[in-house]
């Protein structure tokens, strides 16, 4: 991180997102009661692991960064006015305890635990963690992408690209039904259902591009952070090309490649003339 950004341990987030999956998540997985799955919106799943998860990071957050704030997706559900806090000064920690949730309400093993670190609307650090399986992916501006340890090589260029299209009920109206018209304009692979999974696929080199009608910073700027280190590019799709978490409320889509010249390219079969 530059001089003039906060000063954090990597690792000892990581650590702290350990061991609330331990405690919170991993022992509801499989395990859910009556009552403790709600929707939020149509298709959009809450459990109590999610709103555990988030309840115990937050005092853990704020210990390891002193006068920073938590923006988590459960308490901005309740509250939006907290998204403002993003294009603020104080650190911010944007924080996704369960991403893939209807993965996890559902027995499968395709969620993640997301976070980011961001500042003046700026991503500083993300880390994205598979319980199941123990993968840790960390990401820092200007210090590249880990994963378990293991730094990864940039991205290369695609020479066929292929992606996800992950499009639905989320996202401005009229977005999911034009994808879904020029989707065949792509060559396409199956969406994990979790965001968080499907940008480590990207670091991993197994897709080129991932295109979400759903924009909340929680489910995007862990990736971001991992995009933009590796060389690739993020975006909403209308409007300025950078990335800003702050404008999820009113921004529509966001498309991530590989490289600004894939990026261009999907963009221009989906959404051009």
């Amino acid at each position: 991180m530059t001089a003039t950004s906060p000063r954090i341990d990597l690792d000892k987030v990581a650590a702290l997102i350990r061991e609330v999956a331990a405690v919170e998540i991993l022992p509801r997985f499989r395990n859910l009661k009556e009552g403790d799955t709600r929707q939020k919106s149509p298709g959009d799943f809450v459990t109590i692991a999610d709103e555990s998860a988030e309840l115990a990071l937050t005092p853990g957050l704020i210990a390891l960064l002193p006068g920073s704030v938590v923006v988590g997706e459960e308490a901005t559900a309740k509250d939006p006015a907290v998204m403002n806090a993003l294009a603020g000064d104080a650190p911010v920690w944007v924080v996704d305890p369960i991403d893939g949730t209807g993965n996890f309400a559902g027995g499968n093993e395709g969620f993640v635990s997301m976070l980011a670190l961001i500042q003046a609307d700026d991503v500083l650090a993300s880390w994205i963690y598979h319980p199941i399986t123990g993968e840790m992916t960390i990401a820092e501006k200007g210090g590249g992408v880990v994963i378990d340890g293991r730094r990864v090589a940039s991205f290369q260029p695609a020479i066929d690209p292929r992606g996800v299209l992950a499009y639905g009920s989320r996202g401005v109206p009229g977005i999911a039904s034009l994808v879904d018209k020029r989707r065949d304009r792509l060559k396409q692979v199956k969406s994990s259902r979790a965001a968080g999974i499907d940008y480590v696929r990207m670091a991993k080199g197994e897709i080129d591009f991932t295109f979400f009608s759903g924009i909340m910073p929680w489910d995007h700027a862990p990736g971001a952070m991992i995009i933009r280190e590796l060389g690739g590019h993020i975006a909403y799709i209308r409007g300025d090309e950078t990335y800003r978490p702050s404008q999820a409320l009113s921004a529509a889509g966001i498309l991530s490649a590989t490289s600004h010249a894939t990026w261009r390219d999907v963009h221009d079969k989906l959404f051009g003339e």
